[in-house]
């Protein structure tokens, strides 16, 4: 009771939107010249299968090679960040190693400049 009533009164909507929209003049002659093309282009085709069948082969190809390019970029990207996730770890090990000697040369080069600036600094007393 009333299932089928949406999808009628959703058809007459359009329906009568479309209708008023070609109260406009200029849309009335774009759709009749769209409707021209598409009826001469369904002729022709009629008329010449063959050039229907190689139209639709070369779309065919395109996507298909389309497809094997964006199936490849995916694939290549599956594997950079497979790589990144083992490197990841290595990475952060070397940067906290390089850190480390880092901080361990700059104590040292502290202790070397404070040492030598101590015997430096010192006056020599004599009596």
């Amino acid at each position: 009771m009333g299932k089928g009533k949406f999808g009628t009164f959703v058809i007459l909507g359009a329906l009568a939107g479309a209708a008023i929209s070609l109260f406009d003049r200029s849309t009335r002659e774009q759709v009749t010249k769209k409707s021209k093309n598409i009826i001469s282009e369904i002729s022709y085709y009629r008329n010449n299968p063959d050039d229907l069948k190689q139209m639709v082969m070369e779309k065919k190809d395109k996507v298909q090679m389309v497809y094997n390019q964006l199936s490849g970029d995916a694939n290549y990207l599956k594997t950079q960040v497979e790589e990144l996730k083992t490197l990841t770890p290595q990475v952060k090990e070397l940067v906290v190693d390089t850190k480390e000697a880092f901080v361990e040369s700059k104590d040292e080069y502290k202790s070397i400049v404070k040492d030598e600036g101590e015997t430096t600094t010192k006056p020599s007393v004599k009596k």
